[in-house]
């Protein structure tokens, strides 16, 4: 294993909440949207692997929608194969029965249903600003960075104002054909919000942490972030 990634000197205790979407619908086309397994799927395994217990969390809690399965992709398959792990997602808690105070880090799984209930989700921004407030680490991956959007601190400030950021960006969006059916551009909303933005070439892996800010790119990015969470919890 590489060493920058070697889990056995790091305390068990660690708690993760990942956050999923409950939104299902790709805007009007008629398609259907939710949360994107492998990047659930992906930092779960990296979670695991530190020991780290992990929680899921989504806007209305229960049972969200679950989009990109592919079973091909070896990690994808472990996780729907294992039942106490579907048994978590399939019963999601909602934001206001958590105490954010028993977490280390909160990541904004992606998915395109993210798009429509993270950035309205009080709920979450909440719990994320007050993880993160209290030394926490706040990871968000693909259009996961939706959920930083209304994030406001105590100062009032937005959360992303002044870190380096990425998320699926402006070009990639165009690629997959979504640009107006999404109700805004990421990539422009977090710069807007007074980010710096850094992107990669199109579909490629890609992560950013900026002090305990973590993002990824894109699907790729999924297993990335997550092993940057750990990174900055074990140099907290």
């Amino acid at each position: 294993m590489n060493e920058r990634f070697d889990f056995t000197e790091f305390s068990m205790s660690k708690r993760i909440l990942i956050a999923l979407t409950s939104h299902a619908n790709l805007g009007t086309t008629g398609k259907k949207t939710g949360y994107y397994l492998s990047e659930v799927s992906h930092p779960v395994s990296v979670f695991a692997e530190a020991g780290f217990q992990v929680d899921f969390v989504s806007p209305q809690g229960g049972e969200p929608p679950m989009d990109g399965i592919n079973r091909t992709d070896p990690l994808n398959a472990a996780f729907l194969d294992d039942a106490d792990r579907m048994r978590q997602v399939k019963n999601t808690v909602r934001p206001d029965a958590i105490d954010p105070s028993q977490y280390d880090a909160i990541v904004y799984a992606g998915g395109h249903g993210t798009m429509w209930d993270f950035p309205e989700a009080t709920g979450l921004e909440k719990l994320a600003a007050a993880i993160y407030e209290k030394g926490g680490v706040v990871a968000a991956v693909c259009h996961g960075p939706a959920g930083l959007v209304p994030i406001r601190l105590s100062n009032g400030k937005p959360l992303v104002e002044g870190h380096r950021v990425t998320s699926f960006t402006n070009e990639e969006e165009q690629a997959v054909n979504l640009t107006g059916v999404v109700p805004f551009l990421l990539e422009s909303k977090l710069t807007e919000l007074g980010a710096t933005f850094v992107g990669a070439p199109k579909f490629s892996a890609h992560v950013v942490t900026s002090g305990r800010l973590v993002t990824g790119q894109n699907p790729a990015s999924a297993k990335g972030i997550a092993e940057a969470v750990v990174q900055v919890l074990r140099e907290a």
